[in-house]
This record gives C-alpha cells, sequence and structure tokens, in this order.
C-alpha cells in the first residue's frame, strides 16, 4: 500500500510535468515562429490553421506521453488511433491536400496578393491566399475560389510577380495584298500613344509584331507591355477600336476572297 501511495503523487507529478512542458514548446513555438510570422504582415486565415496543426500535434505527444504513465498499451492505442486517422483522412484528404498545397505556394511564394496570374482559362488579380484556397478577382469584377490543391495542379502564369507590368498582345487581320509594314507602323503608333502602353527599350519594354500569312489574311500579332494589368481586357479593347478607326481611315482591309474583295472596293468608290 505504501508503494502505491508513494507512486501516486509520482504520477500526478509526471503528469503536471508533461503537460507544462507541452504548455512551454507551444509558447515557444508561438513566439518563435507564429509571432514573427504576425509581424511579417501574415493574415490570420494562413496563420491560425498552421497554428491549430501544430497545436494538435504537440499535445497529442503529451497525452501519449501521459497514457504511458498508467501503463496502458501505447501500441495498441496507437494502432486504434492510425486505424481511426486512416478514416478521417479519407474524409479530409481534400481538406488536407488543399492546406499542403496553401503552404507550398505561400512558402515558395509562386503568387503573392496582387499579383495578376492566368490558371486554365481563367486570368485574374489575386485577392487573398489562404491554406484552403486563392481568391482570384477578374477583369469583369467577378470572384473566383480555387483549392489550392487545384491550383498546384494546373499551369500557373504569374503576368506580373508584384511589378505590376505584364505582357500582353492583339492578332490583327488583314486582307493579304495589304501591305504589312503600313499596318504595322498604324498598330505602332496607336500603341505608343496609348497612356497604358509602356515603351521604354532601356528597361527592354519593346514592342514586337509577328506576322503570318494565311490564305487570304495576314496576321499580324503585336506584342506590348501594359502598366495596368487588373484592366488588360479593356485596355486590349480600347486599343483593338482605335486601330480598327485608323484601319478605315487608311482603307486597310479586313481579309476577303477575291470576288468578294472586288464587291467591297466597288462599294467604296
Amino acid at each position: 500500500m505504501a508503494a502505491i501511495e508513494y507512486l501516486v503523487p509520482i504520477n500526478i507529478l509526471k503528469i503536471i510535468l508533461i503537460i507544462a512542458s507541452a504548455y512551454i514548446v507551444s509558447k515557444l513555438f508561438e513566439r518563435g515562429f507564429i509571432e514573427p510570422l504576425v509581424k511579417s504582415g501574415k493574415k490570420k486565415s494562413v496563420i491560425i490553421p498552421l497554428k491549430r496543426i501544430v497545436y494538435i500535434i504537440i499535445y497529442l505527444v503529451a497525452l501519449i506521453l501521459i497514457l504511458s504513465i498508467f501503463s496502458i498499451n501505447i501500441t495498441a492505442a496507437l494502432a486504434g488511433l492510425g486505424v481511426g486517422a486512416i478514416v478521417i483522412g479519407f474524409g479530409l484528404k481534400d481538406i488536407i491536400s488543399n492546406w499542403i498545397s496553401g503552404i507550398i505556394i505561400i512558402t515558395e511564394k509562386i503568387y503573392r496578393i496582387d499579383d495578376v496570374i492566368k490558371i486554365g482559362n481563367i486570368t485574374g488579380v489575386v485577392k487573398d491566399i489562404t491554406l484552403r484556397s486563392t481568391r482570384l478577382k477578374t477583369y469583369d469584377k467577378n470572384e473566383v475560389i480555387i483549392p489550392n490543391s487545384t491550383m498546384l495542379n494546373e499551369k500557373i502564369i504569374n503576368l506580373t510577380s508584384g511589378k505590376y507590368e505584364s505582357i500582353s498582345s492583339l492578332i490583327f487581320s488583314i486582307d493579304y495584298t495589304y501591305n504589312a509594314d503600313k499596318a504595322k507602323k498604324i498598330i505602332d503608333s496607336i500603341l505608343r500613344k496609348d497612356e497604358n502602353v509602356i515603351v521604354d527599350e532601356k528597361k527592354k519594354r519593346e514592342i514586337r509584331f509577328i506576322v503570318r500569312i494565311k490564305e487570304w489574311t495576314t496576321e499580324i500579332e503585336t506584342l506590348f507591355w501594359i502598366n495596368d494589368p487588373k484592366n488588360e481586357e479593356f485596355i486590349k479593347s480600347r486599343i483593338t477600336e482605335n486601330v480598327k478607326k485608323e484601319f478605315e481611315r487608311n482603307n486597310v482591309l479586313p481579309p476577303f476572297p477575291t470576288l468578294m474583295r472586288k464587291e467591297h472596293l466597288k462599294s467604296k468608290k
């Protein structure tokens, strides 16, 4: 009896020490890792889930140590936990996958808030990044929420990388009989006048052309830099309208089959 009475206070002391140690470790983690993240401006939506995961691990280890004090078969308990973890894992696999993907996106800085990115057919401004998902705002003001696991499984094109400048392109199709160099001069003139187009040879911000000859058509793909990637579609729309007007003034014909071209020219006389 004396031995048992002696063991009980010792066990209680061990339990207190384990709980205290878990508390100290969690606080050290918070001060050494969480607080610097908060000061660096990381969002709570990222920090809080990460903090919870680490706390769960710390106190789960403490629980296992406490069970060992009472001579509970830890192997059997862990086996039970393992089966439970597998069952829970299947149910939460998408959430866990999104969390892991979110950590990769944040730590590797694949993209940041206010970057303009393209994923699949969606182009938008990154408005928020959490451990579970990324929120984009498209040029037409729609908000798209994409799971982070989906983001990493798709090809991501970062159009700005935090520099608020991006390269854009437009394709103009003209009749193959028209002089492509003259058409290029018209396009170049319109682009240089536009307030959102960047032309700076020192920074390698140039206007370039790729010409493709097709049946009845000369395609002129124009590559240029803009200073407002969030409004790219509106900038391209304005440029297209201005080029179209200038083409009409200079009688730059759209692609026509031979017979239709003759009729078109007659109607213009």
